[in-house]
């Protein structure tokens, strides 16, 4: 704790001075670049990983990057994805999973959440990447491989939850939204977006940025 705190005086002290224009700017509103879903992993920055500045990522944490589909839960995700969408305009969503994630870690080793309860009843709303891991990459039989499989697979089946958000789909029939997935390697610092056109996920700076077509076109590793 005494971390934290420290951290505190060092913001007010050193970092906040060079930076009160931009806050005392911001006092009047936002106006966010884009709403970053990634997963509540300490190991994740998204503004170090984007250099962004406050101000210009609207947040969305969950353990795995999830996005319930909407109806299914009256919670946070729904209503952080209205208002960044209908209120705060942002033009770009990005569903950003990583490696090494333990949640879905635990969707594939069902035993470890026995004691888990909340867990194992968030991560239901994963249940359709549990479902195309196991009937469409039995030939994986690799640990990490598998993992890693999981984690992009999952993505794109988030992505296809948030078209069911009203605000979401609305938007997306009126050309103003974009919607982009990513994985982060965070032990390396690639950062890989699924490209429609390939089925695949490349390094993100050689990657179309245009909302997928298709979720489903990701062949075997």
């Amino acid at each position: 704790m005494q971390k934290l705190v420290d951290g505190i005086h060092q913001f007010q002290n050193d970092i906040f001075s060079s930076k009160q224009r931009l806050f005392e700017h911001l006092k009047d509103g936002q106006q966010p670049l884009a709403l970053f879903i990634t997963c509540s992993d300490s190991r994740i920055d998204p503004n170090l990983l984007t250099q962004t500045e406050p101000g210009e990522l609207f947040i969305l944490r969950n353990a795995g990057n999830i996005v319930p589909p909407y109806g299914a839960v009256e919670g946070g995700e729904s209503a952080t994805i209205e208002y960044a969408v209908a209120v705060l305009g942002v033009k770009d969503i990005i569903i950003c999973g990583h490696s090494h994630c333990g949640a879905m870690g635990g969707l594939l080793d069902q035993p470890q959440l026995a004691k888990l309860p909340a867990v194992r009843s968030w991560l239901r709303h994963a249940e359709s990447t549990q479902r195309i891991i196991d009937e469409n990459y039995a030939h994986i039989t690799d640990g990490p491989a598998r993992l890693t499989a999981t984690v992009e697979e999952n993505v794109l089946v988030q992505i296809e939850h948030l078209r069911t958000h009203p605000t979401v789909a609305a938007a997306l029939g009126r050309k103003e939204l974009n919607i982009h997935g990513w994985v982060y390697k965070f032990e390396t610092g690639q950062v890989f977006g699924y490209c429609p056109k390939d089925g695949q996920f490349q390094p993100v700076e050689g990657t179309s940025f245009a909302t997928p077509s298709s979720t489903r076109e990701l062949p075997p590793i």
